[in-house]
């Protein structure tokens, strides 16, 4: 039986069978759990009509599709709950189910009435874009994988050469210069809150003035972290690793640990202390945690700095998928958008332009956030 869910509160009717079916997906994807998606509702989704297709099999939740419907210039846009941060996600099948299910599922998106569909972060083999076999698939992320199959300490020596490691344990020695230099893992609910908290205050200060679309710090963005944190650390998801020197944070690395996979989140450092690499030093604290406590691969879900590749075994990219599924203002829509896309991958990829935009503007954009005027 298929049937849409279109109340927080029947969603939340969810959450006893939700997560079993994230747990069964190909590459299992954190930002779908219940928790998470129900905290996203609550603080991001107001503007947004709930669209959570769901299959039964007597009685038996065993399929899902969780979307949420808006208005874009006068077109519906189905996207997936989360917005930009759901990454990898899909449609969500019990183990043992078959494609039919998600072929069902796809049908009763197509009979929603929506004239577009606009997906983020799809991994490279989707099952909605099979089932739906009409969106224009385009990477957007190349996001570097490595294997932790073996000991850390092996694989650290695999990657890196005899001359980065004398850097790593030089920078080390350099923190440890300022003062002691202590790593927590946080991983109880009561670790994990003034974790947190030091994490918005570092987050703040590595990206004051420089652009930001994460929302992380924000007010809202906050809000969201907290509830949401709350519930992935009541199922014992949620990871914060901190780097301290004299007793202050510099440095956090924010993951989940799902299905024997550290998944990254967020992380920032002190930009005072930008010259002795606390980022890289405590990245590599969070790969040295998530290997002592037994997880076997490393998602880094970004884009391609040094460090992951150096660090990676290969890319396993992310991809938006845009199609229209009725109407001729969809169809105009969903060229416009890729169009969109495509013109941001080519200013992507032009160092000149990225670095005006990161850093050229910057004390511009610093000067109008703290105007009284722009408040």
């Amino acid at each position: 039986m298929i049937e849409t869910v279109s109340t927080t509160e029947g969603f939340e009717a969810l959450a006893p069978e939700w997560d079993d079916l994230v747990r069964a997906m190909p590459r299992p994807s954190p930002f779908l759990l219940h928790g998470w998606l129900a905290e996203w509702c609550r603080h991001y989704g107001a503007d947004a009509e709930l669209r959570v297709h769901v299959a039964r099999r007597d009685g038996r939740l065993v399929g899902a599709l969780p979307l949420v419907q808006r208005r874009r210039a006068g077109v519906r846009v189905a996207t997936f709950m989360g917005g930009p941060e759901a990454v990898l996600p899909d449609v969500l099948l019990a183990a043992g189910e078959t494609s039919d299910v998600c072929a069902a599922l796809a049908r009763r998106l197509g009979e929603s009435g929506c004239d577009v569909v606009d997906f983020n972060g799809l991994p490279e083999q989707s099952r909605i874009a099979a089932a739906l076999g009409r969106l224009e698939v385009i990477q957007r992320i190349e996001a570097p994988v490595l294997d932790l199959t073996g000991d850390w300490d092996a694989v650290y020596r695999e990657k890196t050469s005899s001359k980065k490691r004398s850097l790593h344990r030089r920078r080390r020695r350099q923190l440890a210069d300022l003062g002691r230099v202590d790593v927590s893992v946080a991983r109880s609910p009561d670790e994990l809150g003034p974790a947190l908290e030091e994490a918005f205050a570092l987050h703040a200060l590595r990206w004051d003035g420089r652009p930001d679309g994460s929302g992380f710090a924000t007010t809202r963005g906050r809000s969201f972290h907290r509830a949401a944190m709350a519930r992935l650390a009541a199922i014992e998801v949620a990871r914060i690793v901190t780097l301290r020197v004299a007793g202050r944070a510099v440095a956090f690395h924010y993951y989940f640990a799902l299905e024997g996979c550290m998944y990254v989140h967020r992380l920032a450092f002190d930009p005072t202390l930008a010259r002795f690499s606390p980022g890289l030093v405590n990245t590599l604290d969070a790969i040295e945690a998530a290997d002592a406590e037994g997880l076997r691969r490393v998602e880094f879900l970004g884009g391609d700095e040094r460090y992951k590749v150096e660090l990676a075994d290969r890319f396993e990219p992310l991809y938006q998928g845009v199609g229209a599924l009725s109407s001729a203002r969809g169809r105009a829509y969903a060229a416009a958008r890729m169009n969109g896309i495509r013109l941001r991958l080519r200013l992507k990829h032009s160092p000149r332009l990225r670095r005006l935009y990161f850093d050229g503007v910057a004390p511009v954009r610093r000067l109008a956030r703290r105007s009284p005027i722009a408040s």
